[in-house]
């Protein structure tokens, strides 16, 4: 058990490294992007990213840590154990911001620019924020395990060996974050895309909505769409087999550890995934990181500055496009 320990601690590690790396670069590309900064749909992927960084930056480091290496005070514990859902529940909002915003840019394209302006967008982001940490900190108001706390009780202990499954109760994970804050927001999400590619498809056998741009906005609304279905996918892929393992453990079904282990790489895995997606699905990140690449790594600021001016003409030649 200890080289599986050694084992996962090194992907661990370079997970993390990938995590803060490549969504470090997504927020590095929105935040001097003049294309995309304004744009309420690159607020939503910025939250989403920073929700990324933030599971290398601190949820696989406390993941690793609290898994029966160090002792700490129960309340630290049960704190460390909270911050790692928190992060989850983040993402999980972030994604559903994203589905809400693709919704209504398909089904009100008229009237989407004065609706959901960048200022409503980044209040939203700060709405996903409080209520990942709401949900996520239930256990610090009593949702906790109280046998561990009844034995340290009796034996007179201050301090456990801290692991994730001493302080949060499966009930919470399985009943609480699984079944009421995860499935049914990612149920929604299916939802809401499939009523989002039947507009689509109405409205391009139809011929478009009349003021609203011609079939190509919504060839492009059908393609960006893609994209972000694509990502939800992922993450429905990486993190339904740790819950569904959890949801086994809580009725009774024995897991073995190294199948734990395997679940939960691959959901911190996810967050390492999305940046690459951005990359290869999204056009203008795509070209934010070559000029980003291309600046400060390859030293071709003449190349960027050439790339930026053609970008800045073709936009305004076609007031329609997005991503």
């Amino acid at each position: 058990m200890d080289s599986l320990k050694v084992l996962y601690t090194a992907l661990e590690v370079l997970i993390a490294v990938a995590c803060c790396l490549g969504n470090l670069l997504v927020i590095w590309a929105v935040c001097t992007s003049g294309a995309m900064r304004p744009q309420p749909i690159f607020c939503f992927i910025v939250s989403l990213a920073a929700a990324d960084f933030l599971v290398g930056a601190v949820q696989i480091p406390v993941a690793v840590l609290i898994d029966d290496r160090v002792k700490t005070s129960f309340n630290s514990c049960l704190f460390l154990s909270c911050v790692l859902i928190v992060l989850t529940q983040a993402s999980v909002h972030s994604l559903l911001a994203i589905t809400l915003d693709r919704f209504l840019r398909v089904y009100i394209p008229l009237r989407y620019k004065s609706t959901v302006t960048q200022i409503r967008s980044w209040s939203v982001v700060g709405a996903c924020w409080v209520s990942a940490s709401i949900l996520g900190f239930v256990p610090m108001f009593g949702w906790y395990r109280q046998d561990t706390l009844a034995q340290m009780e009796d034996s007179n202990s201050t301090t456990i060996t801290c692991t994730f499954l001493a302080v949060i109760p499966m009930s919470y994970m399985v009943n609480f974050n699984f079944l009421t804050c995860l499935l049914p927001p990612m149920l929604l999400m299916l939802v809401l895309y499939l009523c989002i590619f039947m507009r689509i498809h109405q409205q391009l056998r139809g011929g478009g909505v009349s003021g609203s741009g011609s079939h190509s906005y919504y060839h492009k609304e059908r393609k960006l769409t893609r994209s972000l279905v694509f990502i939800l996918v992922l993450f429905a892929v990486c993190w339904l087999p740790l819950h569904f393992m959890n949801a086994a453990s809580f009725y009774g079904v024995i897991v073995p550890r190294q199948a734990f282990y395997v679940g939960i790489l691959l959901s911190h895995a996810n967050s390492a995934i999305n940046p690459v997606v951005y990359a290869l699905k999204i056009r203008k990140l795509k070209s934010a990181f070559k000029a980003i690449w291309m600046r400060h790594f390859l030293c071709k600021e003449g190349q960027e500055t050439k790339v930026n001016i053609n970008s800045t003409i073709s936009t305004r030649n076609e007031p329609n496009r997005t991503l």
